[in-house]
């Protein structure tokens, strides 16, 4: 039984904490900020969701700041407890705090049974939830407040924040800035959009990693081969870009079932470590059966996983725009996949609103137009013939130019640059 006084130290403790980052550590207001400002209401809880150390409980705390709120961390072992003990939190808060308007439960999902709590406190506050696993808070929203949140996934800096928080401000029409511009975005390729990375460096990835693996996977789902799931995750994250299928994935591991293998990726999808895109086909079978692409959250977290002494610059390129597509899509109401015929040419990404394929997008590492592999545009002018897509974008390193090709305009955008401004009209 968790005791009240045991229940103030956390709360007290934790928010002192939040409170020393906005004072010591460099802060940003995410793009998220204003978007997300609009959810917060009576009846309906706000559940950010997003991989361990992105930024979450900072976007909560800023969204509730100079209002009259609380913030609980359960992610805390003095707030070990059941959930008839919640009630005990509320005491703890009032008797701290007064009045409460909003609050934030930061990982709440630690307490099993916890939405029943949630779903009776909606009704007179505005609440925000946190959580670094999309499943353990699906899964029981799904069962006790459907229709009664909105859920947000949060992710590490885009490339637009990543320069905010660098303090670069740049005019793509000067030349100077450009080059500022690019040499940013070399680093950001390299080191990724975790926060804390531009402080601590890749040493702080690799303690997320382990993290994210150790608590968040083998903890909480009480994983009955720990070895297997460790070096499937770190297969998964070393592939980034690859194909995959659950049968080979348990030959290569030396597991009999491949639902074994399936429920594994499942946890490490659902911890937001890697995403996976399904091969479009117009045929649901098809596409179900055809092998998925698997991409790591963050360029910097799959090159500190990795140790690769090579570096494929085309495979963390394509990475960059997948995770830039992911973000889009889970917050918008679009579809991702890649394309590939019997022939196995391939295009890197088609996405799908409503009924209609709307864009075709092809990654190319190339500075010029001489270095483009023909097989690149032969792929993407086949999958627009198939597609009905006439918006096709071939995104390179650095080469820029608008192309017709067999009476279709191909357009070839740099990708640093199509990440700061593919959402301007």
């Amino acid at each position: 039984m968790a005791a009240i006084e045991d229940i103030k130290s956390a709360i007290i403790e934790r928010e002192e904490e939040l409170q020393k980052k906005f004072q010591n550590e460099k802060i940003i207001e995410r793009e998220e900020h204003k978007k997300t400002q609009q959810f917060i209401g009576l009846d309906s809880a706000f559940i950010i969701t997003g991989p361990r150390r992105c930024g979450k409980s900072i976007l909560a705390y800023m969204l509730m700041h100079e209002k009259k709120s609380a913030y609980v961390n359960f992610d805390d072992e003095r707030l070990r407890m059941e959930a008839s003990e919640l009630n005990k939190v509320l005491e703890a808060l009032y008797s701290l705090k007064g009045e409460t308007e909003y609050l934030i439960f930061d990982e709440i999902q630690n307490i099993s049974g916890w939405e029943l709590f949630i779903a009776r406190l909606i009704t007179t506050k505005k609440i925000i939830i946190t959580g670094s696993n999309a499943h353990l808070l699906s899964k029981e929203l799904a069962t006790h407040l459907t229709g009664r949140h909105i859920d947000y996934v949060l992710l590490p800096f885009s490339f637009r924040e990543f320069l905010t928080f660098k303090g670069v401000e740049y005019n793509l029409y000067r030349t100077a800035d450009k080059a500022v511009v690019k040499n940013c975005f070399s680093e950001y390729v390299q080191n990724g959009g975790f926060p804390l990375v531009q402080k601590l460096g890749r040493v702080f990835l690799a303690g997320v990693y382990k993290d994210i693996i150790e608590r968040d996977i083998l903890q909480r789902y009480n994983v009955r081969h720990p070895a297997v799931l460790k070096e499937l995750a770190k297969y998964l994250v070393s592939n980034s870009t690859g194909e995959i299928s659950f049968n080979k994935l348990k030959d290569l591991l030396h597991i009999k079932s491949p639902h074994t293998i399936k429920n594994y990726v499942s946890y490490i999808q659902n911890t937001y470590l890697v995403f996976l895109l399904e091969r479009f086909s117009f045929k649901l079978k098809e596409q179900m059966r055809a092998p998925k692409k698997v991409f790591c959250i963050d360029p910097g977290l799959a090159q500190t996983v990795s140790f690769k002494t090579s570096e494929d610059k085309g495979k963390l390129l394509e990475n960059v725009v997948a995770i830039e597509l992911f973000r889009d899509a889970q917050n918008n109401k679009m579809e991702l996949y890649y394309w590939k015929d019997y022939q196995q040419k391939e295009v890197d990404f088609v996405i799908k609103e409503g009924h209609k394929v709307k864009q075709l997008i092809q990654v190319v590492d190339i500075s010029s137009r001489i270095e483009l592999p023909e097989r690149e545009l032969v792929s993407l002018l086949k999958a627009s013939k198939e597609l009905q897509c006439k918006d096709l974008i071939l995104l390179t390193r650095d080469y820029e130019a608008k192309e017709s090709i067999s009476k279709k305009t191909v357009q070839f955008i740099p990708v640093w640059k199509w990440l700061l401004t593919k959402n301007q009209s």
